[in-house]
């Protein structure tokens, strides 16, 4: 699969309630889990009222929406620390079965455009960890660079360096 054919495959949106049941099925997949520092086997009920308040979210400085691919919800994207004309990007792609397909740059490319469009952010920051190969080639591929090398945290169970990663549309 080949994205770079369909530019328009991949299209972000609002959260919705009945998303619940793909959230669910994420999980469920420990790759995910594991990758995205999601509790394993986390109780249904739990997960419920997390996913509601996701979809209900208020807040001025993080916004959180819907990532779709073949009219299915596949993950979502984030925009973390909303201040004047910046904001952090985050992408998650819930279905490990469909990591490394170019989603997720189809993804991060949507929620960019969305974000200038719509919020005039100008300046986005990115943060992956040193072992996240694809994370890492995915930000490099749509124009992020890197800024500096701070800090560490456990990636799939090992503990592995953060890199941060920075974006300006104005240059």
């Amino acid at each position: 699969m080949n994205l770079d054919d369909n530019p328009i495959a991949v299209k972000i949106r609002n959260l919705r309630a009945d998303d619940y049941n793909c959230v669910l099925n994420w999980s469920k997949d420990d790759s995910f889990c594991s990758a995205n520092g999601w509790e394993k086997d986390r109780n249904p009920q739990e997960l419920y009222i997390w996913w509601l308040k996701c979809v209900n979210n208020v807040a001025d400085d993080f916004i959180r929406m819907g990532i779709e691919f073949n009219k299915r919800l596949i993950g979502y994207a984030d925009l973390a620390c909303i201040k004047d004309n910046s904001a952090e990007l985050g992408i998650a792609i819930g279905e490990s079965t469909l990591w490394g397909k170019g989603l997720g740059s189809h993804s991060a490319k949507s929620m960019i455009d969305h974000a200038s469009k719509h919020l005039g952010i100008t300046v986005f920051n990115a943060e992956t960890h040193d072992s996240n190969v694809r994370s890492r080639k995915m930000l490099e591929r749509i124009g992020f660079k890197e800024i500096s090398r701070i800090g560490s945290e456990e990636y799939l169970g090992v503990d592995s360096q953060l890199i941060q990663y920075r974006l300006n549309l104005r240059n």
